[in-house]
């Protein structure tokens, strides 16, 4: 019985080619399938200069869709909501659905780090980088589109 079982599973997903499941190395790469559950990512943002914080993306919220990140070097700071995180090697952020977030590199320095998200996020992150358009009421668009919205901050 389970013989039969295990080769349904073998049988149904040996379509999908090995590229689609194995990238070595993930830097500057994206993995996961349209049908899947998540998606990630391997970015990396060079530092900002001292002075205020440079966000790597704008504080916004996706109503329908979690985000997390690991950072794997340097060091992300967060704004989740009204609380604000210093995450350094080793830790992991978790953005809930219905949560307002946005994050940054708080120092000169490199950071690296894995961005796992929906499928939609991805969308969104594809749209937004492909857009030409950077005036407030087109990047709003491309959020809405998304099931997402910049928050005033």
């Amino acid at each position: 019985m389970h013989s039969v079982k295990a080769a349904s599973v073998l049988q149904r997903y040996a379509s999908y080619p090995l590229i689609q499941m194995f990238i070595a190395p993930l830097t500057r790469q994206i993995i996961g399938l349209n049908e899947s559950q998540f998606v990630m990512a391997e970015w990396t943002d060079p530092g900002a200069p001292a002075g205020p914080p440079h966000p790597i993306a704008p504080f916004h919220v996706h109503y329908s869709d979690d985000e997390a990140w690991y950072v794997l070097e340097g060091t992300l700071a967060f704004q989740l909501g009204n609380q604000e995180v210093e995450a350094s090697v080793g830790s992991a952020v978790f953005a809930p659905r219905g949560v307002p977030h946005t994050y940054w590199n708080p120092h000169p320095t490199p950071a690296r780090y894995l961005l796992i998200m929906t499928p939609n996020i991805r969308y969104l992150v594809d749209e937004l980088h492909w857009s030409t358009e950077r005036d407030l009421a087109a990047v709003q668009t491309i959020y809405h589109r998304h099931n997402s919205a910049l928050v005033p901050g």
